[in-house]
């Protein structure tokens, strides 16, 4: 851990929500900025496709460290001038359990360039945030993050117990791997990167970075404490109100009157048995507040990490008319985020923000045509046959149950993955004329938010954020960035 922790984590949000330009700037700031490592592929494909405005991606790409293998990803999606409108993205290899070799390439080239682009120039500290429910992801997500030097890596939905020695092992350049979840697996079964066998002789010598787990409750972090082959660096203590996914109640789920999730004592951590591991930790879910700030050092935390704040920030990736709707809604005292059970196909708990024209509302939802085609959500599953095969809930019925899968599972489920693109301005546009509806996220303690909106009525950018949670913290708390 650094000598100066930061004491602001902004929050990895969404799929490029927090995006390589909102990273550095709360970086510069000395505080710890936090890419997405979900989708990230699929976004380096698409921002290629739309002609890379700017020249960041192709800039980032020239430092990959094996020029043969980021010409492969150039020559592929990239599109000089960007494609026409209306046409379709192309499509990307799927994750499976083991990927080919071209969607391999794509995942670590992609989240190299989002590492590097928001480190490019300073020392700041820069995370990475993945969902240990997308595991076939995460080896070469991490791979490309570690090549670019990212600094800490962040991981919660989920148990993240096989990350440590995964950043040990592709850290030194050795393979890593993760055990798959496999419903009705009768074997075990891994998913795996080789350092050496992507990039051969191009390979760097390598830093590995400090690792984060997000937990929700004290019997979590003891757990992963205990033994230090699975032992984190620190911990994200994260309450249910955080945005995205959140850790489901403990015990049998109930609902209240408004179809929310019931959450009681028992889904509280205890602060001071965290505390009492040694290890740093701060503490995320209504805690995006000058005064919430304090009281989480007060109480021993390193420092808090927030998201709603920066994701409503005018450095975010989301677009520029989802933000103003959102903001508007904020000036109105109108904005209202749920909890729902039953969005995300992973099934944890989603925030979803309640929006015009987006799938919170239902007619959009069921005007939407079921299909599953990017797949991180997709779980893996054994055949009778023995083989693997793959499903989710947000697929077409017939074909969810066709493979095994109860229709109940099907209820509700939305699709976040193509949601979530179209919120950063990436969304899928159809043959058929028919363009992905968004799908918005954010915490429910919005505190914070209508604080800012008073004071930056037109919005706020990602370092005044910063220095208004700051606005308490003694200066000898704060470190200094130095610029390459």
């Amino acid at each position: 851990m650094a000598p100066t922790a930061p004491v602001v984590i902004q929050g990895g949000m969404g799929v490029a929500v927090s995006s390589w330009q909102l990273a550095r700037e709360v970086a510069l700031t000395g505080q710890m900025g936090v890419i997405s490592g979900t989708a990230m592929d699929a976004v380096l494909s698409r921002r290629l496709q739309d002609g890379d405005p700017g020249g960041h991606l192709r800039r980032a790409l020239a430092a990959f460290p094996d020029a043969d293998m980021a010409a492969r990803v150039m020559d592929k999606y990239f599109i000089e001038g960007g494609r026409e409108p209306g046409t379709p993205y192309k499509p990307i290899p799927k994750l499976t359990l083991t990927t080919n070799r071209a969607g391999q390439e794509l995942g670590v080239v992609a989240n190299f360039a989002e590492v590097w682009l928001a480190k490019e120039g300073h020392d700041g500290a820069v995370g990475i945030n993945c969902l240990e429910k997308v595991q076939m992801a995460t080896p070469t997500a991490l791979l490309g993050a570690v090549l670019a030097d990212v600094d800490y890596v962040l991981m919660g939905a989920g148990i993240p117990r096989e990350i440590p020695r995964l950043l040990t092992e592709i850290s030194a350049g050795r393979p890593g791997r993760i055990t798959a979840d496999v419903a009705g697996g009768s074997i075990t079964r891994f998913i795996e990167v080789d350092p050496v066998d992507l990039l051969g002789d191009s390979l760097p010598t390598m830093r590995r970075p400090d690792f984060l787990a997000i937990v929700s409750i004290d019997l979590l972090a003891n757990y992963l404490y205990r033994d230090p082959e699975i032992r984190p660096d620190g911990f994200v203590v994260e309450g249910p109100v955080a945005g995205g996914h959140s850790a489901p109640p403990r015990g049998k789920m109930q609902l209240d009157d408004a179809g929310e999730p019931i959450y009681g004592p028992r889904d509280d951590a205890n602060l001071a048995k965290v505390a009492e591991l040694g290890l740093p930790f701060w503490l995320a879910g209504a805690y995006g507040t000058p005064e919430k700030v304090e009281e989480a050092l007060s109480l021993g935390a390193t420092g808090v990490q927030v998201g709603t704040l920066f994701a409503l920030s005018l450095d975010s990736g989301i677009t520029h008319a989802t933000r103003e709707a959102m903001l508007q809604e904020l000036r109105e005292d109108r904005l209202e985020v749920r909890n729902d059970p039953r969005a995300s196909p992973t099934g944890f708990p989603f925030k979803v923000a309640s929006l015009e024209d987006t799938a919170s509302q239902e007619e959009v939802y069921q005007a939407r045509p079921r299909l599953c085609d990017l797949s991180y959500l997709r779980t893996p599953y054994e055949r009778e046959d023995g083989e693997v095969g793959y499903r989710c809930p947000a697929e077409p019925v017939h074909m969810y149950l066709k493979k095994g899968g109860a229709e109940e599972a099907t209820q509700g489920r939305k699709c976040l993955c193509n949601g979530l693109m179209a919120n950063i301005g990436l969304g899928q546009e159809r043959k058929d004329g028919y363009a992905e509806t968004r799908l918005v996220t954010l915490g429910q303690d919005l505190t914070g938010a209508r604080e800012l909106i008073t004071s930056y009525v037109q919005g706020w950018s990602a370092r005044e954020a910063v220095g208004w949670l700051l606005s308490r913290v003694p200066a000898a708390r704060l470190r200094t960035v130095q610029f390459a």
